[in-house]
Protein backbone atom coordinates (compact mmCIF):
# COMPACT_ATOMS: atom_id res chain seq x y z
CA UNK A 1 0.00 0.00 0.00
CA UNK A 2 1.05 3.45 -0.56
CA UNK A 3 1.90 6.00 2.22
CA UNK A 4 1.06 9.23 2.79
CA UNK A 5 4.35 10.75 1.72
CA UNK A 6 3.78 8.60 -1.93
CA UNK A 7 0.68 9.70 -2.13
CA UNK A 8 1.18 13.14 -1.83
CA UNK A 9 3.71 12.53 -4.46
CA UNK A 10 1.95 10.65 -7.07
CA UNK A 11 -0.83 13.84 -6.53
CA UNK A 12 2.17 16.16 -7.19
CA UNK A 13 3.44 15.04 -10.11
CA UNK A 14 0.29 14.53 -11.74
CA UNK A 15 -1.17 17.79 -11.41
CA UNK A 16 2.87 19.12 -12.68
CA UNK A 17 1.88 16.74 -15.56
CA UNK A 18 -1.50 18.27 -16.41
CA UNK A 19 -0.29 21.59 -15.89
CA UNK A 20 2.74 21.04 -17.98
CA UNK A 21 5.16 22.05 -15.43
CA UNK A 22 7.52 20.19 -16.75
CA UNK A 23 11.07 21.39 -15.19
CA UNK A 24 9.27 21.31 -11.81
CA UNK A 25 8.01 17.66 -12.54
CA UNK A 26 11.90 16.48 -13.11
CA UNK A 27 13.60 18.66 -10.07
CA UNK A 28 10.62 19.43 -7.53
CA UNK A 29 12.77 16.98 -5.15
CA UNK A 30 16.28 18.42 -5.55
CA UNK A 31 14.99 21.77 -5.22
CA UNK A 32 13.01 20.59 -1.68
CA UNK A 33 16.09 19.04 -0.55
CA UNK A 34 18.27 22.27 -1.30
CA UNK A 35 15.36 24.53 0.54
CA UNK A 36 15.58 21.71 3.52
CA UNK A 37 19.67 22.39 3.76
CA UNK A 38 19.58 25.93 2.96
CA UNK A 39 16.41 26.66 5.29
CA UNK A 40 14.76 28.67 2.66
CA UNK A 41 11.02 30.21 3.45
CA UNK A 42 8.05 29.66 1.99
CA UNK A 43 9.02 32.92 -0.30
CA UNK A 44 11.87 31.64 -1.61
CA UNK A 45 11.31 28.09 -2.20
CA UNK A 46 8.40 29.23 -4.34
CA UNK A 47 10.25 31.87 -5.93
CA UNK A 48 12.83 28.80 -7.03
CA UNK A 49 10.58 26.74 -8.18
CA UNK A 50 9.06 29.44 -10.66
CA UNK A 51 12.69 30.59 -11.74
CA UNK A 52 13.52 26.84 -12.59
CA UNK A 53 10.26 26.58 -14.80
CA UNK A 54 10.59 29.98 -16.11
CA UNK A 55 13.91 29.05 -17.36
CA UNK A 56 12.92 25.76 -19.01
CA UNK A 57 10.08 27.18 -20.88
CA UNK A 58 12.14 29.89 -22.07
CA UNK A 59 15.23 27.04 -23.02
CA UNK A 60 12.26 25.03 -24.92
CA UNK A 61 10.94 28.42 -26.95
CA UNK A 62 14.07 29.52 -28.09
CA UNK A 63 15.16 26.17 -29.50
CA UNK A 64 11.30 26.03 -30.88
CA UNK A 65 11.98 28.91 -32.63
CA UNK A 66 15.78 28.52 -33.92
CA UNK A 67 14.47 25.35 -35.63
CA UNK A 68 11.41 27.00 -37.10
CA UNK A 69 13.90 30.07 -38.42
CA UNK A 70 15.38 27.67 -40.81
CA UNK A 71 18.66 28.86 -40.17
CA UNK A 72 21.72 27.27 -42.66
CA UNK A 73 24.48 27.99 -39.76
CA UNK A 74 24.55 28.21 -35.73
CA UNK A 75 26.56 31.75 -36.43
CA UNK A 76 26.19 34.03 -33.50
CA UNK A 77 27.28 38.09 -33.45
CA UNK A 78 29.69 37.02 -31.13
CA UNK A 79 31.55 34.92 -33.90
CA UNK A 80 32.49 37.73 -36.54
CA UNK A 81 35.74 38.24 -36.72
CA UNK A 82 36.26 41.73 -36.82
CA UNK A 83 40.07 42.29 -37.17
CA UNK A 84 39.50 40.60 -40.68
CA UNK A 85 37.55 43.05 -42.32
CA UNK A 86 38.19 46.81 -41.20
CA UNK A 87 34.70 47.61 -42.49
CA UNK A 88 32.85 45.86 -40.75
CA UNK A 89 31.29 48.45 -38.31
CA UNK A 90 30.62 46.56 -35.06
CA UNK A 91 29.22 49.38 -33.24
CA UNK A 92 26.41 49.39 -35.57
CA UNK A 93 26.45 45.65 -35.56
CA UNK A 94 25.92 45.59 -32.00
CA UNK A 95 23.29 47.87 -31.73
CA UNK A 96 21.01 46.27 -34.26
CA UNK A 97 21.59 42.79 -32.33
CA UNK A 98 20.00 44.51 -29.75
CA UNK A 99 16.82 44.23 -31.91
CA UNK A 100 15.72 47.79 -31.78
CA UNK A 101 14.98 47.98 -35.07
CA UNK A 102 12.51 45.56 -34.43
CA UNK A 103 10.50 46.98 -32.28
CA UNK A 104 10.34 49.91 -34.44
CA UNK A 105 9.64 47.82 -37.54
CA UNK A 106 12.18 49.09 -39.25
CA UNK A 107 14.40 47.11 -42.36
CA UNK A 108 18.08 46.09 -42.53
CA UNK A 109 20.02 45.73 -45.68
CA UNK A 110 23.00 44.43 -46.09
CA UNK A 111 25.31 45.10 -48.87
CA UNK A 112 29.07 43.52 -50.22
CA UNK A 113 30.67 41.16 -52.26
CA UNK A 114 30.37 37.34 -51.39
CA UNK A 115 32.04 35.98 -48.53
CA UNK A 116 32.14 39.35 -46.63
CA UNK A 117 30.16 38.11 -43.90
CA UNK A 118 26.83 39.79 -44.79
CA UNK A 119 24.25 36.61 -44.28
CA UNK A 120 26.31 35.87 -41.00
CA UNK A 121 25.62 39.31 -39.60
CA UNK A 122 21.65 38.18 -40.80
CA UNK A 123 22.19 34.99 -39.06
CA UNK A 124 23.23 36.40 -35.17
CA UNK A 125 20.71 39.19 -35.15
CA UNK A 126 18.16 36.42 -36.17
CA UNK A 127 19.36 34.15 -33.44
CA UNK A 128 19.33 37.18 -31.10
CA UNK A 129 15.56 37.53 -32.06
CA UNK A 130 14.76 34.16 -31.49
CA UNK A 131 16.39 34.76 -27.98
CA UNK A 132 13.89 37.11 -27.27
CA UNK A 133 11.09 35.16 -28.34
CA UNK A 134 10.29 36.47 -31.53
CA UNK A 135 9.56 34.53 -34.67
CA UNK A 136 11.79 34.34 -37.18
CA UNK A 137 12.64 32.57 -41.05
CA UNK A 138 15.87 32.92 -42.91
CA UNK A 139 15.11 32.24 -46.63
CA UNK A 140 17.09 32.23 -49.60
CA UNK A 141 15.61 34.74 -52.08
CA UNK A 142 15.14 32.68 -55.06
CA UNK A 143 13.78 29.50 -52.87
CA UNK A 144 11.41 32.25 -51.50
CA UNK A 145 9.91 33.40 -54.81
CA UNK A 146 9.67 30.11 -56.45
CA UNK A 147 8.12 28.74 -53.48
CA UNK A 148 5.56 31.86 -53.74
CA UNK A 149 4.91 31.46 -57.44
CA UNK A 150 4.33 27.77 -57.14
CA UNK A 151 1.84 27.94 -53.84
CA UNK A 152 -0.13 31.09 -56.37
CA UNK A 153 -0.35 28.14 -58.95
CA UNK A 154 -1.58 25.61 -56.50
CA UNK A 155 -4.08 28.43 -55.49
CA UNK A 156 -2.48 28.78 -51.96
CA UNK A 157 -1.00 31.80 -52.29
CA UNK A 158 -3.31 33.74 -49.80
CA UNK A 159 -2.44 30.93 -47.15
CA UNK A 160 0.79 31.62 -47.42
CA UNK A 161 1.08 35.33 -47.27
CA UNK A 162 -0.81 35.34 -44.16
CA UNK A 163 1.78 32.39 -42.91
CA UNK A 164 4.82 34.55 -43.67
CA UNK A 165 2.69 37.89 -42.00
CA UNK A 166 2.61 36.20 -39.27
CA UNK A 167 6.71 35.83 -39.07
CA UNK A 168 8.24 39.12 -37.16
CA UNK A 169 11.19 39.18 -39.05
CA UNK A 170 11.65 37.85 -42.39
CA UNK A 171 15.41 37.59 -43.94
CA UNK A 172 16.07 37.27 -47.25
CA UNK A 173 19.30 35.97 -48.21
CA UNK A 174 21.03 36.59 -51.55
CA UNK A 175 19.13 38.79 -53.38
CA UNK A 176 21.69 38.68 -56.08
CA UNK A 177 21.67 35.37 -58.65
CA UNK A 178 18.05 35.56 -59.63
CA UNK A 179 16.16 37.19 -62.58
CA UNK A 180 12.44 37.50 -61.58
CA UNK A 181 9.78 37.66 -64.14
CA UNK A 182 6.88 39.88 -63.87
CA UNK A 183 5.14 37.37 -62.05
CA UNK A 184 7.42 36.71 -59.68
CA UNK A 185 8.53 40.04 -59.50
CA UNK A 186 4.74 40.76 -57.93
CA UNK A 187 5.04 38.45 -55.47
CA UNK A 188 8.12 39.25 -53.99
CA UNK A 189 6.19 43.17 -54.10
CA UNK A 190 3.13 41.95 -52.04
CA UNK A 191 6.13 40.83 -49.30
CA UNK A 192 7.33 44.24 -49.33
CA UNK A 193 4.01 45.70 -49.11
CA UNK A 194 2.42 43.96 -46.69
CA UNK A 195 5.38 44.20 -44.08
CA UNK A 196 5.75 47.93 -44.69
CA UNK A 197 5.69 49.25 -41.50
CA UNK A 198 4.41 46.63 -39.69
CA UNK A 199 7.05 44.25 -39.32
CA UNK A 200 11.31 44.03 -40.06
CA UNK A 201 12.99 42.71 -43.20
CA UNK A 202 16.43 41.79 -43.33
CA UNK A 203 17.72 41.62 -47.11
CA UNK A 204 21.56 40.59 -47.36
CA UNK A 205 22.68 41.53 -51.70
CA UNK A 206 25.95 41.38 -53.65
CA UNK A 207 24.18 44.41 -55.91
CA UNK A 208 24.17 48.20 -55.37
CA UNK A 209 21.24 49.03 -54.88
CA UNK A 210 21.68 51.14 -57.91
CA UNK A 211 21.75 47.64 -59.68
CA UNK A 212 18.54 46.33 -58.20
CA UNK A 213 17.26 47.01 -62.15
CA UNK A 214 19.23 43.80 -62.71
CA UNK A 215 17.37 41.12 -60.16
CA UNK A 216 14.11 43.01 -61.18
CA UNK A 217 12.18 43.48 -64.65
CA UNK A 218 13.84 47.19 -64.51
CA UNK A 219 14.41 50.38 -62.82
CA UNK A 220 10.94 51.16 -62.10
CA UNK A 221 10.20 48.19 -60.17
CA UNK A 222 13.21 48.46 -58.54
CA UNK A 223 12.26 51.61 -57.80
CA UNK A 224 8.95 50.96 -55.91
CA UNK A 225 10.40 48.03 -53.78
CA UNK A 226 13.36 50.27 -52.24
CA UNK A 227 11.37 53.22 -51.87
CA UNK A 228 9.63 50.94 -49.27
CA UNK A 229 12.34 49.13 -48.17
CA UNK A 230 14.43 52.50 -47.39
CA UNK A 231 11.74 54.42 -45.49
CA UNK A 232 12.37 52.97 -42.53
CA UNK A 233 16.13 51.39 -42.76
CA UNK A 234 19.25 50.30 -41.70
CA UNK A 235 21.99 49.87 -44.68
CA UNK A 236 25.40 48.13 -43.48
CA UNK A 237 27.60 48.53 -46.56
CA UNK A 238 30.74 45.86 -46.38
CA UNK A 239 33.91 45.66 -48.23
CA UNK A 240 36.54 43.95 -48.71
CA UNK A 241 37.84 40.26 -49.80
CA UNK A 242 36.42 37.44 -48.97
CA UNK A 243 36.90 35.42 -45.45
CA UNK A 244 36.72 32.35 -46.88
CA UNK A 245 39.76 33.23 -49.37
CA UNK A 246 41.67 34.87 -46.52
CA UNK A 247 41.37 31.75 -44.47
CA UNK A 248 41.95 29.61 -47.34
CA UNK A 249 45.24 31.86 -47.92
CA UNK A 250 46.34 31.80 -44.35
CA UNK A 251 45.79 28.15 -44.48
CA UNK A 252 47.47 27.35 -47.56
CA UNK A 253 50.96 29.50 -46.73
CA UNK A 254 51.11 27.70 -42.88
CA UNK A 255 51.12 24.23 -45.16
CA UNK A 256 53.57 25.54 -47.26
CA UNK A 257 55.77 26.82 -44.48
CA UNK A 258 55.85 23.55 -42.75
CA UNK A 259 56.66 22.02 -46.05
CA UNK A 260 60.03 23.59 -46.09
Amino acid sequence: MLNDTEHKSAYIEAKMKQFKLVDMRTQYRDIIQEAEQESLGYMDFLLRLLELEDSGKTSRRTEKLLVKAGFDSSSSLEDIDYSFNPSLDKDKIDELGRLTFLDNHENIIIIGPPGVGKSMIATGIGRNACRKGRKVLFVNAKELVDRLYDEMLAGNLQQMLDKLNRIELLIIDELSYIKMDKERESLFFQIIRQRYEKSSLIITTNLPMGRWDEVFTGQLAATAILDRLLHHCHVLSITGDSYRVKVSKISVKKQKGTEK
